[in-house]
């Protein structure tokens, strides 16, 4: 074990950051699998740098504001203070750097083979130079504006994530630094030439290969491209919506996302080593040497998903994931929803399966008469959204229709906001949540007569109401017309418009107030079977110490426990007499893990919106329903069966913290891509 280790790990427990920096790495191990696809690979890039400034901008920011608001925090699972953690993450992090930059050369020299070369300052030709130079001055100088900073040009103030070229200057004998911003209509990259073998650029090279010509008379003795990461990691309470916001909660969301761009940095990035411009700008952003990190790679990989764009059509198939389309279950379709989910209980499996058949029910019940309420939580929407679209048509058309809408959804806060006053204009009754807890729960709530009778139709998933990623997310649907799950649905909704956190619910279990003890209770039932008990999971995220506790109380007692977390996993395997019995998987692949599923004995299981995080049982609305269907259970068990199975794109957490490949004589298993073959030609049920 390297020193971050050996801090990071107290076992039975994992800190929970050590763990997050411990998953982006495996999706970077994903660019750098040879078994992927060339531009699947070039996108995990992407997605591997898109992860690691989220991880800055929220974890270490709020690090850095616990360390400045409440010095004594303490891990309770690790007992590691703000400080150790923001030490442990710095020590982590140039190891990660180090390894994105290999994976970009990697990646480069064979983009080069399959005939797009991506050039960069060491590498380009004079020929190649002479037209990028054409190009800067026709097309990114125009959108170019440079500053000398001095006593009359004050220091600028360097804007979240946006790149800069500094320069260190001599003029008339004087020194003083320069400064150019990215413009934001300049492209991210270049097309030099085309034909056979197609050169491009990033514009971030090509603005630091002639930026400093923006500085004539001026003798260049350093300059470095940098991005400046600044803290993105805000609370907000309900009292915080005083009178300066007319006490209007939308107001103080809109303010404070305003206010992202200027809060303090947390991080430097610089491609060059250049001492002087480190030490002025460390001064300046007061962050620590620690804090700066050495690119040599790109700033961002977002350009990786144009790459497409430059191969040839026949070229494509090898080089990306065979095309597919998620299928329709053969026993649903468009204009019979309502009528089919009042007869049985509806199952849908994203990607796998498509999200048309929720929204074709949405649709439907826009229209049909026999349906009077419709209500929903929202978290995540898609552009263009049709799930939006649909309940607008519904309140133009009559209907009751309630929306709760999540304003809290991190950078995702101006969509919500958008969405809600769209929503609020055709006519919906739109309110944010409940005092000072984010509504992460996935539930519609509709109410109907037929016949005569009061009937209910609930959908519960895992996932967002989003149509774009459910194209890309794992997650698990059940529409049901279940009365006592539809009372309960119905209940939850007025619990909420009435700030009631502490209602009882006759299936469903519901945070703060039953999720946790729920999920314990279960988790007690199969304690007290011993050797015979088994708990099954699947989830993103563990961190709660209390279910980390019971979870060892089970491992003790013999219980058979097999944990699948994409993630953040705060719970150290294989420690003699502790958890002996703990299984902990990983898949990182073509789609990203979403479902959360918890399992016990052959009978209980739910589905959920709950990661098994303190901050998702305690602080959030989060909904657990049970799997009523058997059909539905044995699907779901068989899926679980799988996934344990996967081989190909599974990682067995060991009792070193660390993560390994699967070894294994059996035939290669890749569980998505088995799912993919399953459910193929509208199969129902495994």
């Amino acid at each position: 074990m390297n020193k971050e280790d050996n801090v990071a790990i107290r076992p039975p427990y994992i800190n929970r950051e050590y763990s997050w920096l411990q998953f982006d790495k495996r999706v970077l191990d994903q660019a750098r699998d040879a078994q992927n696809p060339l531009l699947e690979r070039c996108r995990f890039l992407s997605i591997f740098i898109s992860n690691l400034d989220e991880f800055v901008r929220v974890r270490l920011g709020s690090l850095l504001n616990l360390e400045l608001h409440s010095p004594t925090y303490i891990d309770n699972k690790t007992g590691m203070n703000a400080r150790d953690q923001i030490e442990m993450i710095l020590g982590l992090l140039p190891s990660l750097y180090r390894k994105s930059d290999e994976t970009f050369n990697k990646l480069r020299k064979e983009l080069k083979t399959a005939g797009v070369d991506i050039l960069t300052p060491q590498s380009i030709s004079e020929s190649m130079k002479t037209k990028a130079f054409r190009f800067f001055q026709e097309n990114m100088m125009p959108f170019l504006s440079p500053l000398v900073l001095d006593a009359k040009h004050p220091m600028i103030r360097f804007e979240n994530q946006r790149l800069y070229l500094v320069l260190r200057l001599e003029r008339d004998g004087r020194e003083m630094f320069g400064v150019v911003s990215m413009g934001r209509r300049i492209p991210d990259l270049v097309k030099l030439s085309g034909g056979r073998k197609v050169k491009l650029i990033p514009s971030e090279s090509l603005l630091y290969l002639f930026g400093d010509l923006l500085f004539p008379g001026s003798t260049v003795k350093e300059k470095s491209l940098l991005r400046v990461t600044r803290n993105a990691d805000f609370e907000v309470s309900v009292e915080d919506a005083d009178i300066e916001y007319d006490f209007d909660f939308s107001k103080l969301i809109k303010n404070k996302v305003e206010s992202r761009g200027t809060l303090a940095a947390v991080r430097l990035e610089m491609n060059t080593p250049s001492e002087d411009l480190r030490q002025f700008l460390i001064k300046y952003l007061g962050i620590k040497k620690n804090q700066v990190f050495l690119v040599s790679g790109c700033f961002s990989y977002k350009y990786m998903y144009q790459l497409d764009e430059f191969f040839p059509v026949e070229m494509l198939p090898k080089l990306r994931y065979p095309s597919f389309k998620g299928s329709v279950p053969a026993d649903l379709q468009r204009g019979n929803m309502i009528d089919t989910v009042l007869r049985k209980d509806v199952f849908l499996a994203y990607p796998f399966q498509t999200m048309d058949p929720l929204l074709w029910l949405l649709e439907e019940c826009a229209d049909d008469p026999r349906v009077s309420n419709i209500k929903i939580t929202i978290y995540r929407l898609a552009k263009n959204s049709r799930v939006v679209a649909a309940l607008s048509r519904a309140a133009e058309n009559g209907k009751d229709v309630s929306v709760v809408m999540e304003l809290c959804a991190r950078f995702d806060e101006e969509s919500n906001l958008s969405y809600a006053q769209q929503l609020q204009e055709a006519g919906c009754t739109v309110f944010y949540g409940i005092e000072n807890y984010k509504v992460h729960s996935k539930i519609i709530s509709i109410v109907l007569q037929d016949k005569g009778e009061v009937r209910y139709i609930t959908h519960l998933g895992t996932g967002n109401y989003n149509e774009s990623t459910a194209k890309q997310y794992t997650d698990l649907n059940i529409i049901t017309s279940d009365k006592e799950i539809g009372q309960d649905g119905v209940a939850f909704f007025r619990n909420l418009a009435t700030l009631n956190l502490d209602a009882g619910y006759g299936r469903l279990l519901v945070a703060p107030a039953s999720l946790k003890a729920g999920i314990l209770a279960a988790m007690d039932k199969e304690i007290a079977k011993g050797k015979e008990g088994s708990i099954t999971c699947k989830m993103n995220s563990l961190s709660d110490k209390d279910m980390i506790d019971k979870l060892v109380e089970a491992s003790k007692a013999g219980v058979t426990v097999k944990l699948l977390i994409r993630g953040i996993a705060c719970l150290l395997p294989g420690v003699k007499n502790l958890t002996d019995n703990i299984t902990i998987l990983s898949i990182v692949g073509r789609f990203l893990e979403h479902s959360r599923i918890y399992s016990f004995g052959s009978g209980e299981m739910y589905i959920s919106s709950a990661d098994l995080m303190t901050r998702n049982v305690d602080r959030r609305v989060e909904i657990a329903t049970p799997v009523l269907d058997s059909k539905i259970r044995e699907t779901i068990l068989k899926m679980l069966d799988i996934m344990f199975s996967d081989n190909v794109k599974g990682r067995i957490l060991k009792g070193d913290g660390h993560y390994a490949a699967i070894t294994s004589t059996d035939k290669h298993i890749d569980s998505q891509e088995k799912f993919l073959e399953l459910f193929r030609n509208g199969k129902v049920y495994l």
